[in-house]
């Protein structure tokens, strides 16, 4: 099959690789336009792009699809990118975490006679966590299961039918990190088994989705960094691993500002003491016990400004060397 393929992050480069190795044919690739980033502060381009440069696939950055955009040189790059779709031959479009807003106009091109529609991968079990951050929502609430839909777009926030779901169980200790990549994995899976049954000529089941169960995964912002030490140990746990690696829970001690990467709830009695809330009560083999407002977590892995990822213990070690009692700052 022919595919449009759009997506700009790994997560979608994943799926745009798995299409091509399953033998279907990439005509177009849509990604962000190419961003600063780095030390260096130089441009790059997307996984998405560099991908399609190395197999030869035309690329189109355009900073929006709104023909209708009332900055002149945004209108032109939407009406070239509608010109191209318009006239080029494909029998698909898939859209994996692409960044921008496909207009109905763009939607009815996939959909023209003889066509397949638009899909898009999804990272949750829709209707639950639709939205930009759905895998970082879905650890932060304390979710057991995600997964990954295929979906049949349409003009609304990831309202359309799916097509595909698949499931996953939540491991206690997952990140984001980790989440993404086996939900990254699951995703090109299943779009490429959409994809194959298309192209042998069977018919997709479409199910609407329910009208319950519907929330909203927030886009994850820096200002929620900061640790707040008066919530439960869970509670903190949670958006430890659920802010890992973007953007990283922050807090401070008098010293320093410090990153926190991973932790856990530990085990009944593995720390005896109590304290206040973001003291430091102790030390396990690898990591450090901190108490919350209900409860202790044990923190894993840490990183001071400037420095490498480090157990917790090596990290907070040569901070507690005073008598007084090393305390985190708590949110106001």
């Amino acid at each position: 099959m022919k595919i449009v393929f759009a997506g700009t992050p790994e997560f979608a480069a994943q799926a745009m690789r798995a299409i091509d190795d399953a033998g279907h044919e990439i005509v177009l690739a849509l990604t962000q336009p190419d961003r600063r980033a780095g030390r260096g502060m130089h441009l790059q381009a997307s996984p998405v792009k560099e991908f399609a440069l190395e197999k030869n696939i035309p690329v189109l950055q355009p900073e929006t699809l709104k023909r209708n955009s009332a900055d002149p040189a945004k209108q032109a790059q939407a009406q070239e990118a509608y010109q191209q779709l318009s006239k080029i031959d494909f029998d698909a479009m898939v859209v994996v975490a692409y960044g921008l807003i496909l207009p109905q106009e763009v939607l009815d091109i996939s959909q023209q006679p003889g066509r397949h529609g638009s899909f898009n991968i999804h990272a949750s079990l829709l209707p639950r966590w639709r939205g930009a951050a759905p895998i970082q929502r879905a650890i932060e609430a304390g979710d057991s299961k995600t997964g990954v839909c295929i979906m049949q777009m349409d003009a609304g926030l990831d309202t359309g039918d799916t097509v595909l779901i698949s499931e996953l169980e939540i491991a206690p200790e997952e990140t984001s990190d980790t989440l993404h990549n086996r939900l990254s994995a699951l995703g090109a899976q299943s779009i490429v088994n959409v994809l194959n049954h298309l192209q042998v000529g069977k018919d997709l089941i479409r199910t609407s989705q329910e009208a319950k169960g519907i929330t909203y995964a927030e886009k994850i912002l820096k200002s929620e960094a900061e640790i707040d030490w008066g919530l439960s140990a869970p509670e903190i746990d949670r958006r430890i691993r659920a802010f890992n690696p973007f953007p990283g829970a922050t807090s401070s001690t008098q010293e320093q500002a410090m990153k926190f990467w991973s932790s856990r709830i530990p085990k009944a009695g593995a720390c005896s003491k109590t304290g206040l809330p973001g003291e430091l009560l102790g030390f396990s083999e690898d990591g450090a016990y901190i108490q919350c407002g209900n409860g202790v977590i044990e923190v894993l892995e840490m990183q001071k400004p400037g420095g490498k990822k480090m157990s917790a213990s090596l990290c907070l070690q040569s901070l507690d060397s005073n008598k007084q009692a090393l305390r985190f700052h708590t949110k106001e």
